[in-house]
């Protein structure tokens, strides 16, 4: 991402972000006793312009945030939202979990993912007994 300052007709400064591929995403990871966490603020876009994938142990948030209006560049005083697609893949922090019921939910602009940890096997070692 390159960040280049102009200024504009009456010589202000504007601060202006360019890049041709996609920004990535701001996250959180955390976890509970139950479930690993992943939350994204994802302001100005649609649940169902959002997808959330998860391959082995590998997450992906990808999407587009459309610009609602479009303004000649001379008219901004400051240009620093980002408008475009983005993306972002993390490797989760175990492999102990269920893909099968992890869920994902948008809360005023902000994405949570919630990937239960799967059942642990337990093992239990076995005294052997002899007959006779």
């Amino acid at each position: 991402m390159v960040f280049s300052k102009k200024k504009n007709k009456e010589t202000k400064e504007l601060s202006t972000i360019k890049d041709d591929s996609f920004a990535e995403l701001a996250i959180d990871v955390f976890q509970t006793p139950e479930e690993i966490i992943i939350q994204s603020p994802i302001a100005g876009v649609k649940s169902e312009e959002v997808d959330v994938s998860i391959e082995n142990d590998m997450i992906t948030i990808s999407g587009h945030r459309q610009k609602q209006q479009i303004v000649d560049e001379d008219n901004y005083f400051y240009q620093e939202c980002y408008w475009g697609g983005f993306s972002r893949t993390i490797g989760l922090p175990t492999q102990e979990v269920d893909i099968e019921k992890a869920k994902a939910d948008m809360d005023n602009g902000v994405l949570t993912i919630r990937i239960p940890r799967a059942v642990r096997v337990r093992t239990r070692k076995l005294k052997i007994g002899s007959k006779g």
